[in-house]
């Protein structure tokens, strides 16, 4: 019987908070804005009473924020502390699930370290034009069901044929690992269990055996796209609109480099399985990873298209198979550098430490009017945040607000999101809330309709805003400070300001 080797603890504790220094963690921004919203709601039905379907829309088929009220309730932790402490335990797993991995395909502890380093410091590295973080620096059911899919595929990498020990015991790990990432994300689970279908595919004992493997998956994956296109209904004006919103669903519509997003891992893998001289394991994930990247671009190439009348595969994202492709590639890289090339391990810790400092800046860049680490109980220093703060403090639960449609993508303005914020409800933005519109249909006329009308707000005359926005009760205002108007404007700063619509 083969003996694991240790975790190194100590190290994973360091690289955790290492990570938390370099990469930064803003709560409400983005994504993690839409999960808190949703976990407010939760816990109090009397916030959001005018945009309910947005606020909750990440409650629908995840059980990750009902699970975090249910905590906050049964602890009495207050949801900011929370927050932190499942993105600490998220990144500790990750790297934990990463090191599990690299044991199973480096003999070397020092090759092992220098994987898990390297996965440290491209925590929040972009995963090609997918909109997708490797881990991003907020909370969502991604912090914990990326780690759950990795620990799945090195609980995967243990299986073999040849017995029935070797062959149930894996298998039973493996599927438990996946059901516990999809009660928190069935999506992005559900492209982990690809490819760990794909591996055991790979690890076929013979070749004939592993390319009949790969045609019959290959088939499998084009007849059920095939399928789900062919019997989706047309849609409706706002759902497309909606689905238009998301410019990276669509191949045609990528730039050159974030194409190069897509071969760049696929080359790299292959480079590494041609010279790396990989052992098995590291061998059979290489593989399934290239497979599954392949079947996922020529899934993309035939049925995300933006002239079909309908985007049921285009909106199942299938491209976002390559965030694991990536956290494979990001693990097999630094290991191989560092167990095959002796130059690597005198130059790996300037390495290292240029790519951790290269991405604390670019966390810098992206979250430059606001603080690196954004803790719970410290005022915001972003002015929108401040804006949201004491809109939030000073009108009531029923207020109801409109933003510039845009906002979110306002330099400086960082991604920090007003419903989590503010924790009053809001018309729907284009960004954020096009999102949830995109992936639930049914949400697309009311996001059509309320970013329309919120579009060069801060532009309009006061009379103008009245008459788009009073019919939706809309009853206060966050405009640009130089907007021109007479409305009452009880708070302002260098950059915007709150006004009630009167």
């Amino acid at each position: 019987m083969t003996t694991r080797p240790r975790p190194p603890h100590a190290a994973l504790l360091a690289l955790t908070l290492g990570t938390f220094l370099i990469h930064g963690y803003h709560p409400l921004s983005e994504d993690g804005g839409l999960y808190t919203a949703g976990i407010q709601s939760a816990l109090d039905p009397t916030l959001f009473p005018h945009d309910l379907a947005f606020a909750g829309a990440t409650r629908h088929y995840s059980l990750f924020t009902p699970i975090m009220a249910a905590i906050v309730r049964a602890l009495h932790t207050p949801l900011p502390w929370l927050l932190l402490f499942t993105y600490l335990a998220g990144t500790w797993i990750f790297l934990y699930a990463a090191w599990l991995i690299a044991a199973r395909c480096f003999p070397s502890q020092r090759a092992r370290l220098y994987a898990i380093a390297l996965t440290a410091a491209w925590y929040t590295l972009p995963i090609a034009g997918t909109s997708l973080l490797l881990m991003d620096p907020y909370v969502t059911a991604r912090t914990l069901s990326t780690p759950l899919s990795l620990l799945a595929l090195a609980l995967a990498l243990d299986f073999e044929w040849t017995t029935p020990r070797r062959l149930f015991g894996p298998l039973a790990g493996t599927f438990l690992a996946l059901a516990a990432a999809a009660a928190f994300h069935p999506l992005m689970t559900a492209y982990a269990a690809a490819l760990a279908l794909t591996l055991l595919v790979t690890k076929l004992p013979c070749r004939p055996a592993r390319i009949a493997g790969y045609s019959t998956l290959t088939a499998a994956a084009l007849l059920i796209a095939g399928v789900l296109q062919l019997k989706a209904p047309p849609e409706d004006v706002a759902t497309i609109a909606a689905s238009f919103s998301r410019y990276y669903w669509f191949l045609s519509q990528w730039r050159w480099y974030e194409l190069l997003g897509l071969a760049g891992p696929l080359l790299i893998l292959t480079l590494l399985l041609r010279f790396g001289r990989p052992n098995p394991a590291a061998t059979a994930l290489i593989r399934a990873a290239v497979a599954l990247g392949l079947i996922a671009t020529l899934i993309s190439l035939l049925f995300a298209h933006e002239s079909y009348s309908t985007h049921l595969v285009a909106r199942l994202q299938p491209l976002r198979a390559f965030l694991l492709v990536y956290a494979i590639m990001t693990i097999l890289l630094a290991g191989t550098l560092a167990e095959r090339f002796s130059r690597f391990r005198i130059v790996a810790p300037i390495v290292l430490t240029a790519m951790a400092l290269l991405m604390f800046f670019v966390q810098r860049q992206t979250y430059s009017a606001s603080q690196h680490l954004e803790l719970p109980g410290r005022a915001p220093t972003n002015p929108w945040s401040q804006a949201f703060v004491w809109g939030g403090a000073h009108t009531p639960t029923g207020a109801l607000f409109a933003l510039d449609a845009n906002y979110i993508t306002i330099d400086g303005e960082d991604g920090q999101t007003f419903r989590a914020t503010a924790r009053r409800s809001v018309l729907p933005d284009f960004s954020k809330d096009g999102g949830e519109a995109a992936v639930r249909p049914s949400l697309a006329a009311e996001w059509y309709a309320g970013q329309a009308v919120q579009q060069n707000l801060s532009a309009l005359t006061d009379a103008q805003r009245r008459q788009r926005l009073r019919p939706l009760g809309v009853t206060w205002l966050i405009l640009h400070a130089t907007a021109p108007t007479a409305a009452a404007c009880p708070y302002s700063n260098a950059i915007v300001k709150v006004c009630s619509l009167d």
